[in-house]
């Protein structure tokens, strides 16, 4: 894999930048507003039974409103006159709402009361969240001392969600760069040298964005503050790797070399390939999430290789001519000279690789155990977060739901919903109460299409795994009355997502794997190496999953990980893990060639990368857990344990367990190259 010629030199290096920012501009100016849906049912592949009851049910009178809560309560039993201020609040919604407000409907035990307000579903994320702010300011005005009023439901879930990321991406760039630029500033111990690749990654993040948008308009594909976030996240932590690498490299040469055009042809045409095979590593594994079914896992997938692919763009194109602008003294006031002699060769990483490969079998074997112990705690992994599960902090939405959940039946709030026909909605109405329902009722029919609406209210806790069962035992059930019915509703969705999730990871686990190996093989041509190092990746993968899991369960009080997050933890860490392993035996093979001797290559290749490999793997995990910013569990579990994989990758697996195994096997690494063959004849 060969890297782009250095577009360098004492006029084109002007050029380029200022074509970058020409270009930068044009494209944050005349990108088009993405294409976003929040429909629960839109996460879901089009195939799915309940995004199918969704679709049949559209046309019915009761799916143009969308139904809000509002939940009346106090601190013990409601008081005798606390209805009648419901009545009073019932009066006043009544002109915001599309029908006719239910209640107030006081519960069995006196704890509570509701409100049902018809609000229109078809509205922008901006109209609902108006609608929402208005219903919560109605319900809460003029209440007595100590009654309160909380709104809940679908609209309400949806406007809290979309308060999440309220001025998100200003914070998320925020906390990131500033992140980036305190551990640039720390790396290069220079006063400005940090301020460069901080500038181009920091454009090339705002070009992704927009890219990723223009991509969006034009394919329908949904993008949303978490898909944003995280391609964020991806661009500065990637793209600042490769420019970590391509600076230390381009220092190197500048040891060698009095032009510094020069040096950078040299480091860009020495790295260049090394990060073309990571990055490129990366982007396929994102392209194949293309093959998921999950709306949510597509989006990521497409849009944070857009966002790589510009990554790596900037650092091989651009940053070469920002570095070699300003001069030598970009380093001040460590600068370097040509003739210096490269004090890396005898730091504390060319101690730790010597002691390495004097014992290899303990080292192996001490640091395979360690991380399969870790890797022990993922076989208590729970996935799957109720819809009110899904925020660190418990915004109304949620609270509402909860106080309504102590004082009506379990699944009042979140009732199943039957697609069926008009003439067999008594039957499923009959089949629904004989399977335990709470209760079920026509809610609705349609003459044209022929289609029925049943509305059934389970016994069972929504989001609970006994809930999840009376789904599938009502599916099976219709079966016998109506084979084509189709259930759908927000317990419903749950259990296709997880059905969904699974099949997700079935798939692309072992696609990604193929990826990345094909990748290893091409650039090392040995077996034996892409095999060691994709089973190291992996193996930091699942210690990092477990890990993950021990802090999520017993320390956060998180109770279980998203859907998503095991599949996007695998795309991030072994995509991104293997980079590591790809710089570091990319240069090993380098120094063999140099010497013939495999042992001390890697010795050699780890003194030489060790810094500067452990400074972008401590960049990238700090990256990853800015996505803590946001109050959404997925994003913060996803960081956690992308984070600290990261950390035990470049820390043991990358310095100690890699070195280790490269040294015990010896010559036999680069199996079958000619490297393998040329030394076992010298």
């Amino acid at each position: 894999m060969r890297a782009p010629a250095a577009l360098v030199g004492p006029r084109r290096s002007w050029l380029v930048v200022l074509l970058a920012i020409v270009v930068a501009g044009l494209a944050l100016v005349l990108a088009p507003e993405p294409s976003t849906s929040d429909d629960t049912a839109s996460n879901l592949p089009s195939t799915a039974e309940s995004a199918q009851a969704a679709d049949a049910l559209q046309g019915l009178d009761s799916a143009e409103d969308v139904p809000a809560i509002v939940v009346l309560s106090r601190e013990d039993a409601l008081r005798p006159d606390d209805l009648g201020a419901a009545e009073q609040v019932r009066e006043r919604l009544a002109d915001l709402a599309t029908g006719e407000v239910v209640g107030p409907v006081p519960a069995d035990d006196g704890t509570a009361a509701l409100l049902v307000v018809p609000l229109p579903q078809d509205t922008s994320d901006d109209e609902n969240a108006a609608l929402v702010e208005d219903v919560r300011d109605v319900s809460a005005a003029e209440l007595p001392e100590g009654l309160r009023a909380e709104v809940t439901g679908p609209p309400a879930f949806q406007a809290d969600l979309g308060a999440v990321f309220e001025g998100a991406d200003v914070r998320l760039l925020v906390v990131t760069a500033s992140v980036v630029a305190l551990l640039l500033l720390f790396t290069y111990r220079s006063p400005w040298l940090w301020l460069v690749p901080l500038s181009v990654v920091g454009v090339a993040d705002r070009t992704a964005l927009a890219a990723a948008d223009t991509f969006s308009a034009a394919s329908g594909v949904g993008v949303d503050g978490a898909i944003t976030g995280i391609t964020s996240v991806l661009v500065f932590g990637a793209g600042t790797n490769y420019a970590l690498l391509l600076i230390a490299r381009y220092r190197e040469e500048l040891r060698r070399h009095e032009g510094r055009h020069e040096a950078m042809r040299r480091a860009v045409s020495s790295a260049g390939p090394a990060i073309l095979a990571s990055s490129g590593t990366v982007i396929l594994a994102l392209l194949a999430l293309g093959l998921a079914d999950a709306p949510f896992v597509q989006g990521i997938g497409f849009v944070g290789a857009i966002g790589l692919a510009v990554a790596v763009a900037f650092a091989l194109l651009v940053l070469p001519s920002a570095m070699v602008l300003p001069g030598r003294w970009l380093f001040w006031p460590f600068v370097p000279r040509a003739g210096q002699a490269d004090p890396s060769r005898d730091g504390a990483w060319a101690r730790l690789g010597r002691r390495v490969v004097a014992r290899p079998v303990p080292v192996a074997l001490v640091s395979t155990v360690v991380l399969a112990a870790m890797a022990a705690a993922a076989l208590g992994l729970q996935t799957g977060l109720a819809q009110t599960e899904q925020f660190r902090d418990a915004p109304e939405s949620v609270v509402a739901q909860e106080r309504l959940a102590e004082s009506f039946p379990a699944g009042f709030s979140s009732p199943t919903r039957v697609a069926t026909s008009i003439d067999a909605a008594e039957d499923v109405v009959t089949v629904a109460e004989d399977a335990g329902a709470e209760s079920a009722r026509v809610a609705g029919s349609d003459d044209t299409s022929g289609v029925a609406e049943v509305e059934v209210v389970l016994a069972e806790q929504t989001g609970s795994v006994e809930s999840l069962a009376a789904v599938e035992e009502l599916r099976t059930a219709l079966d016998d009355v109506d084979p084509e019915a189709l259930v759908g509703g927000e317990v419903a969705e749950d259990l296709d997502s997880r059905t969904t999730a699974q099949e997700d990871r079935t798939l692309l686990i072992p696609v990604v794997l193929a990826i990345v190996l094909a990748v290893l093989l091409l650039l090392l041509r040995s077996i034996v190496a892409a095999l060691v190092l994709t089973s190291t990746t992996v193996l930091s993968y699942v210690s990092a999953l477990g890990i993950g899991w021990l802090v999520f369960e017993h320390w956060l009080g998180f109770p279980a990980m998203d859907l998503s997050v095991p599949l996007l933890a695998f795309i991030f860490l072994v995509a991104l893990g293997v980079d590591y392993n790809i710089f570091l035996t990319t240069r090993a093979r380098e120094e063999v060639l140099a010497h013939g001797d495999t042992r001390r290559g890697i010795v050699d290749a780890l003194a030489v990368t060790g810094g500067v490999i452990t400074s972008a793997g401590i960049l990238l995990a700090a990256v990853f857990a800015v996505l803590g910013v946001l109050p959404l569990l997925v994003l913060t579990q996803v960081g956690v344990i992308v984070g600290f994989g990261v950390l035990l990758d470049t820390t043991v697996v990358r310095s100690i367990l890699v070195p280790a195994l490269v040294a015990l096997l010896g010559d036999r690494f680069w199996w079958p190259s000619r490297m393998h063959h040329r030394h076992r004849l010298g």
